[in-house]
């Protein structure tokens, strides 16, 4: 989990992220980001994401529980 949240506020380009933190409250939150996101998933969990299924997460959270439970499927 810690590797997960210093991976997503390097996305986001802050100096944390919390689990509850809104994906679309970030300045950094843009197009470039979800790919970014969608570029951390494949290569470092192996998991493919869609910008549509990003959105859903909604929260940092919603999207470590979307990539864990991809890997687990």
């Amino acid at each position: 989990m810690e590797d997960f949240l210093e991976q997503m506020a390097e996305i986001m380009e802050v100096d944390n992220v919390n689990l509850s933190d809104e994906l679309t409250s970030f300045e950094a939150w843009d197009s470039l980001t979800t790919l970014s996101i969608i570029a951390l998933a494949d290569d470092e969990y192996q998991v493919s994401l869609t910008n549509a299924e990003i959105a859903d997460a909604k929260t940092i959270e919603g999207l470590h529980q979307l990539i864990t439970g991809k890997q687990n499927a």
